[in-house]
């Protein structure tokens, strides 16, 4: 089978440099950005800053957007289908790599999202299975309840969750204390290591 040369390694090398030559700044969803330097030159800056995936059923949008706007205003990268998806884009394969490459999991939970069938669900369930790869100390799925719900079992038996009613903005001070805190854990752990 022959490789298509669009889709080439080498030309994709060319149209970051030309992109650079040219002035313009490119980023590398959960990696990074290049820079252009004087001389033809670049630089790459490395994203220190924590992905947080942000799971939603449609019924929620809203408060998912909140939850966005917070974890972003705090320094966080935080992922929503609605802000990083383009026209056109395969969206199952785009979900699945923001999952993969996220630091956090935050799956906001209500009375319709633990009934209604879809998208959720499964990208639950994706994320369970990403958890399972990880070390045993690391955080990666922090639940949000949006409201009074049961948290299925197979959430509530691994981890604890917070609640962001009756009182928002104590709950989502919470979830971004932990994963601040857990961020500086794993780099302490990356650099004695």
């Amino acid at each position: 089978m022959s490789r298509n040369p669009l889709c080439s390694d080498r030309r994709i090398a060319q149209i970051i440099r030309a992109a650079l030559a040219e002035g313009h700044v490119i980023e590398i969803d959960g990696l990074g950005v290049f820079h252009p330097r004087a001389g033809g030159k670049f630089e790459f800056v490395a994203s220190l800053r924590p992905r947080v995936f942000i799971a939603y059923v449609q019924e929620n949008l809203e408060p998912a957007r909140r939850l966005y706007r917070a974890f972003e205003e705090a320094g966080l990268q935080p992922w929503l289908d609605k802000e990083q998806l383009f026209p056109g884009q395969n969206w199952p394969r785009s979900i699945q790599r923001a999952i993969e490459i996220a630091d956090f999991f935050v799956p906001c939970f209500s009375k319709r999202a633990v009934t209604k069938r879809g998208a959720f669900h499964s990208e639950l369930r994706y994320a369970l299975d990403c958890a399972t790869k990880m070390p045993l100390e690391d955080m990666f799925i922090l639940p949000a309840r949006l409201d009074d719900c049961e948290v299925p079992r197979p959430v509530a038996s691994r981890v604890q969750y917070v609640d962001l009613f009756p009182d928002w903005d104590r709950g989502v001070r919470r979830l971004i204390l932990t994963m601040v805190r857990e961020s500086v854990r794993r780099r302490q752990l990356q650099l004695a290591s």
